[in-house]
């Protein structure tokens, strides 16, 4: 969801372009709504319960800190990440006179600068952003889906985000050529206020369910054509002993002459005449 207290014009255009580029997974209240996140969460509590949200922008404008957003995310209903941001330069998409891109397309996320590895606010932030736009996770996705591309740089205590169209080009080959069209928002954040969650709920949060686990079968795959494919392991087997159809002409036949034992006396033997001839 995506509420704000008192607001600047400039508040209220950036969370309708976010709401924008969240559709159709995003809520946006209209009604002015007096909260303090940072000192009482009671409320944001009650609005991810009713609407069943894990996320949330709240929007606000004081002399103190002008043009005020706040991105956060909640665990089991309660608020678990919270990282204030002020807008110091915003450009609406409707500055930038192109077609923007379809309603619910997934896209590309970049983030540029080594100050998203040095400390822990800026590594969160990069989590937080990474949750909020990334949309449903998908196994596969054709190229031509891939429309927007949101860009995060970060340098000093400031955030830059930029928003571009992706348009592939003939190119004389099978790749097309990609060329990149801004098309708003355009936002310069500072870093404000952070409140992150303590490690024993991110411990807690991270923690995978038995049914979402993966249990692995051994022996089991599958060809390239989608079959199930399994290995079965069978002690050797002796080929002897398989119960087979004989038929009658492979039948052993016993014969006496085998079964009998062979007699040295019973051979012929030979005759005299038939040496003596020879040697004439």
């Amino acid at each position: 969801p995506l509420f704000r207290s008192r607001t600047s014009d400039i508040v209220t255009k950036a969370m309708k372009d976010l709401c924008a580029i969240k559709k159709p997974h995003s809520k946006l209240f209209q009604r002015k709504n007096i909260l303090r996140p940072f000192e009482d969460q009671s409320s944001l509590e009650f609005f991810s319960r009713t609407t069943d949200a894990s996320l949330f922008v709240f929007g606000s404008h004081s002399k103190k800190r002008p043009h005020n957003l706040v991105f956060g995310r909640m665990f089991d209903h309660q608020v678990a990440d919270m990282i204030e941001l002020g807008i110091e330069n915003y450009r609406s998409a409707q500055d930038f006179k192109i077609s923007n891109c379809a309603v619910g397309c997934k896209p590309c996320i970049l983030f540029v600068g080594s100050r998203f590895e040095e400390t822990e606010e800026f590594e969160k932030l990069r989590n937080l952003m990474l949750d909020f736009f990334r949309q449903s996770p998908v196994k596969k996705i054709s190229l031509k889906g891939l429309e927007r591309v949101v860009l995060f740089a970060a340098e000093g205590d400031r955030v830059y985000m930029r928003n571009y169209r992706i348009v592939l080009k003939k190119s004389g080959t099978p790749v097309p050529r990609v060329e990149l069209v801004e098309i708003g928002p355009s936002f310069d954040f500072t870093m404000r206020r952070c409140q992150l969650a303590s490690k024993e709920l991110m411990k807690v949060a991270m923690r995978k369910p038995r049914e979402a686990k993966v249990k692995k079968e051994k022996n089991v795959n599958r060809d390239p054509f989608g079959s199930h494919m399994g290995r079965i392991h069978m002690q050797r087997q002796d080929f002897g002993q398989l119960q087979t159809k004989r038929v009658k002409a492979l039948r052993h036949r016993k014969r006496k002459s085998l079964e009998e034992p062979v007699k040295l006396s019973s051979l012929p033997k030979k005759s005299k005449s038939s040496g003596e001839i020879g040697r004439a």
